[in-house]
């Protein structure tokens, strides 16, 4: 797996020997596409402390995103929520998507988009941390 390195970020061999977040793995939020890892500390802190109020799986379909896998797989392009490493897709739908939005919207998620129609194993939750602004107020619900 390549690491991206950045001075502002945790991803270094170190950090991966202490990672901390024990239902996640590096691998599940790598880019798909690259397979280039960034990891924002505090973001997968608070979807760590997600997954403990939740109290099952949650399978993270896409994690970080860079650059060039975002701009072939998003609208955001070559930017976004997912190539800053502040956001998640899970695997989930019917009354588990609807449990696991209400506790995202009580633990202050930002931007949740919802993906709940066709075919079950299609459908999914994105939630990120994007900080609000005038050009995107936030926090923000979406539906795909």
């Amino acid at each position: 797996m390549a690491i991206e390195r950045r001075p502002d970020y945790l991803i270094d061999d170190d950090a991966l020997a202490e990672w901390r977040w024990p239902n996640f793995t590096p691998q599940e939020m790598a880019c798909k596409g690259s397979g280039k890892l960034l990891i924002v500390p505090d973001f997968m802190d608070k979807l760590q402390r997600l997954r403990s109020m939740y109290g099952k799986r949650m399978p993270i379909t896409s994690g970080y995103r860079s650059p060039e896998h975002n701009s072939a797989v998003s609208r955001t392009g070559r930017d976004g929520p997912h190539v800053q490493g502040v956001a998640v897709d899970i695997a989930v739908s019917g009354h588990a998507a609807f449990t696991l939005l209400q506790l995202a919207l009580a633990d202050g998620f930002t931007g949740i988009g919802v993906a709940q129609r066709g075919d079950h194993a299609g459908r999914f939750i994105h939630l990120d941390m994007v900080e609000n602004s005038t050009s995107a107020p936030r926090p923000r619900v979406w539906s795909y």
